[in-house]
C-alpha cells in the first residue's frame, strides 16, 4: 500500500470553506457573557472551544443574533475578516509548506453571491489553491464569527464559534465531479459543516479508496448531531465503515470522544483501531498530542505521543497578537504537507512521528497571527518562519 508516484502528488480536497470574523480580546468570564453561556450540552448556548449555529444560538439567548453580538462585542468592529473552514486552511497550509511543483491542491465546494462570497473567492485567489470546482451561487455565504480570549486556560487561549451554514447545506456528493476522485489523496474536512457530504461521508470514502486514493479526514466540532442526539455518539457517514476506509484520521480531543462514544482519548483511540482506522492523531489544545498507525500508510506501527512546542509556548508569554484560531485546521496541514514531502523525497511509507512533529509546529505558529489563513508576500516565507521552530522541537525531543 506504498505511495507509487511518478509526477506532482494531487490533492482533492472538500468540507469547511466560509469567511471567519474575528473578534480577539473578548474575556470569556465577564458578566455580561453569562447569560449567553451553555447551561447544557447541545442547548445553543456558547461554550469555549466548541461550535453552536447562529439560529440555534439565537433560540437560546431569546434574541437576534446581531443584538447579541453587540453586546458581546461592546459594539466594536471586527479585528480581522478572513478565509476559515478546516478544510480550505488546511490545503492552504500544504501550499506553503510543499514545493508547488511537486504538489497540485484542489478544493470543491460552494459559497454564496454576496459581498462576503466576493472577498473569499478574491482572497483564495491570493494562495496557491487551485478552485477546480468553487462557485458562487444565489446563498448567503457560510460564515464564522469567532470570539477569541487568548488569557483563557492560563494564556493558552481558547476560541468560542458561531456559524451559519448558509450555502454549504446546497453541496452534496451529486456535486463532487469525477476529476476530484482523479487524486492521490482525497480529504475531508470539517464535513460536519457541510451536511450533504459528511451524511454521505461512507458512500464517497468507498468511492475514493476504489479509485486508488488515500484518504484523510479532518474533523470538527459536529453540533448539528450534537443537537439532534446530546450526549449521544456522532455519525461519520452513513455506516462505521467510513473508519475502516480512512487511511488517517485527524481529531481533537472533544471530537474524538463524541465519534467515539468514550471518555478518554486512550479509550477513543482503542475505538477508532478496533473500527480498522489506518492511522490516527488526536490533539489536545497545549497537552500532548496522540497518535498511531497500524503500519499500512505510515510506515511505522504503533503508538506514540509528542508534547507541544516549548518555544512557541515561552515565546507566546510576550506575543499577543495572535489567537489560536486555525491551529487545528493548519495542525492537520502541517501534517499533510509532511507526508507529502517525505513522498517527493523518495519515502513511500511516510513516518507518522515526523509528520506529526511538522504538524505541532505549524498548528502553533498559528498562534502568532490572527486567523487560521496566513498570506504570504513571497513564496515560502511561511516555511522559512517555521523552520526555526522545527528545528527546536527535535532537539526538545530527542531521545
Amino acid at each position: 500500500r506504498a505511495f507509487y508516484i511518478m509526477s506532482a502528488i494531487k490533492v482533492s480536497g472538500t468540507g469547511c470553506c466560509l469567511v471567519d470574523i474575528l473578534y480577539n480580546d473578548i474575556n470569556f468570564r465577564e458578566d455580561k457573557l453569562r447569560k449567553y453561556m451553555s447551561i447544557r450540552r447541545g442547548d445553543g448556548g456558547l461554550s469555549p472551544g466548541h461550535l453552536v449555529f447562529r439560529e440555534e444560538f439565537e433560540e437560546f439567548c431569546k434574541q437576534t443574533f446581531d443584538t447579541a453580538l453587540n453586546e458581546i462585542t461592546n459594539g466594536r468592529k471586527p479585528n480581522k475578516i478572513n478565509i476559515g473552514g478546516p478544510s480550505i486552511v488546511s490545503l492552504i497550509n500544504i501550499t506553503q509548506m510543499t514545493d508547488i511543483n511537486q504538489c497540485e491542491v484542489r478544493f470543491y465546494g460552494r459559497g454564496g453571491n454576496d459581498e462576503p462570497g466576493r472577498f473569499l473567492i478574491e482572497s483564495l485567489r491570493k494562495t496557491k489553491v487551485r478552485l477546480s470546482d468553487f462557485r458562487l451561487i444565489d446563498k448567503v455565504t457560510p460564515s464564522t464569527v469567532v470570539l477569541s480570549d487568548p488569557g483563557y486556560e492560563n494564556g493558552h487561549g481558547e476560541r468560542m464559534f458561531i456559524n451559519s451554514i448558509a450555502a454549504a447545506w446546497e453541496y452534496g456528493p451529486e456535486d463532487l465531479p469525477n476529476d476530484f476522485f482523479e487524486a492521490d489523496l482525497t480529504v475531508f474536512g470539517g464535513t460536519g459543516l457541510v451536511p450533504g457530504i459528511h451524511d454521505n461521508m461512507t458512500s464517497l470514502l468507498r468511492k475514493a479508496k476504489k479509485k486508488g486514493c488515500k484518504t484523510i479526514v479532518n474533523t470538527v466540532f459536529d453540533f448539528r448531531n450534537e443537537k439532534r442526539n446530546p450526549g449521544q455518539r456522532w455519525p461519520l457517514g452513513e455506516s462505521d465503515e467510513s473508519y475502516a476506509l480512512t487511511d488517517l484520521l485527524i481529531a481533537d480531543r472533544e471530537e474524538a470522544l463524541r465519534l467515539s462514544g468514550t471518555e478518554s482519548i486512550d479509550s477513543a483511540l482503542k475505538f477508532f483501531v478496533g473500527k480498522k482506522t489506518a492511522s490516527v492523531i488526536i490533539t489536545d489544545g497545549s497537552n500532548e498530542i496522540t497518535a498511531w498507525s497500524d503500519g499500512s500508510f505510515f510506515a511505522e506501527k504503533g503508538l506514540y505521543r509528542l508534547p507541544v512546542s516549548e518555544k512557541i509556548t515561552e515565546e507566546l508569554k510576550y506575543n499577543r497578537e495572535g489567537d489560536t484560531t486555525g491551529c487545528g485546521d493548519n495542525f492537520a496541514g502541517g501534517v499533510m504537507a509532511s507526508l507529502i514531502n517525505q513522498i517527493n523525497a523518495g519515502n513511500r511509507m511516510p513516518e507518522l512521528r515526523e509528520a506529526c512533529m511538522r504538524g505541532i509546529v505549524s498548528g502553533g505558529y498559528t498562534c502568532f497571527y490572527l486567523g487560521g489563513t496566513y498570506f504570504e508576500e513571497v513564496p515560502g516565507e511561511k516555511q522559512k518562519k517555521i523552520e526555526p521552530y522545527y528545528a527546536a522541537f527535535r532537539e526538545q525531543i530527542k531521545g
